[in-house]
């Protein structure tokens, strides 16, 4: 489980929700792997990547590079319990970046997905500094054939931290990407993270507004894993930071729900990373906690997306 896509009554705008109003019924996303690499990995940018990744997030895809269309066939079977013969489904490029390749092998990879008749949607994962003039007008092309999103990984607005984590970029890239896609008619989604080490309550909410304020029209929220094999590993087993409580992190959460735009999707909540590599928080791992204690906490919390927001531009 990579997220938890839920609808918790009415205390924020969801994916599920979202999705069930734009096209009628659930969607289902199916994980991708374009064989990309990263500039913060392949020594135009650095080689280690930011420094929570394990071999980049490639490594919670299927890992087959190749024929998507197969990779297509086998992800829709892992949901076909679930989805059933009617189903819809975006085809989802989640590992490394999405956008980081020539635009004539972005074209032939993206393009033919765009004419099936089982794919509803396309989401495309990419950094902000990797949509170059010539990338975008491809993805302008691509969001007349079917609806596309573009997944963003700000993660913090904090630039000290964005320094820290080897982001490799400023926010301004972001807000610019963010622009560029948004004037072309694109669905834009941003990442942040939540309990990256030295940041407070305070930055983390100023992150969250800092998206919503940008324009993007969805967010995900994930929390910070700690990950064997990573060098955000070496600092935690140093003892240079701690990661959150459950309870610290449903009470951050809810303040970043709160300061953002009531008609921002939320696209993720909350998410787990592979037990086998899981160092902390373990807590993370048990998912029905995780979900079941947000659930009380909202209803008890009293939780309305964006009332935070309102306030402030009332008063």
């Amino acid at each position: 489980m990579k997220g938890l896509y839920l609808y918790m009554g009415d205390h924020f705008y969801s994916a599920n929700k979202y999705m069930r109003e734009r096209f009628g019924s659930k969607v289902y996303r199916l994980s991708l792997d374009g064989g990309m690499t990263c500039p913060n990995r392949d020594g135009t940018l650095g080689t280690g990547g930011c420094i929570f990744c394990l071999e980049g997030s490639g490594h919670f895809s299927e890992g087959i590079i190749g024929d998507v269309s197969l990779q297509i066939e086998k992800a829709k079977k892992r949901v076909a319990a679930k989805a059933g013969n009617d189903a819809r489904y975006i085809a989802y490029f989640q590992s490394y970046t999405n956008t980081y390749a020539p635009v004539s092998r972005l074209r032939a990879l993206f393009m033919p997905i765009s004419e099936r008749d089982d794919i509803t949607a396309i989401s495309i994962a990419t950094r902000p500094d990797c949509l170059q003039d010539g990338v975008l007008d491809l993805l302008e092309e691509l969001s007349l054939k079917k609806p596309l999103f573009v997944e963003l990984g700000l993660q913090t607005s904090n630039e000290s931290t964005a320094g820290y984590i080897r982001r490799c970029y400023g926010n301004s890239v972001y807000i610019d990407a963010v622009k560029n896609l948004k004037s072309l008619g694109i669905n834009v989604i941003t990442h942040m993270i939540l309990g990256l080490p030295g940041e407070g309550i305070d930055d983390m909410v100023n992150t969250a507004r800092f998206i919503s304020e940008s324009g993007s029209d969805g967010i995900k929220f994930q929390l910070l894993h700690v990950l064997k094999g990573t060098d955000l590993a070496e600092d935690y087993e140093a003892g240079l930071f701690d990661t959150l409580s459950l309870e610290e992190y449903a009470t951050i959460l809810e303040c970043c729900i709160r300061s953002i735009r009531p008609e921002m999707v939320i696209h993720r909540i909350t998410g787990d990373g592979p037990k086998r590599y899981l160092i902390a928080p373990l807590w993370s791992a048990d998912k029905k906690k995780v979900l079941n204690y947000l659930n009380r906490r909202f209803e008890e919390d009293k939780l309305v997306q964006g009332s935070d927001c309102i306030k402030n531009n009332l008063e």
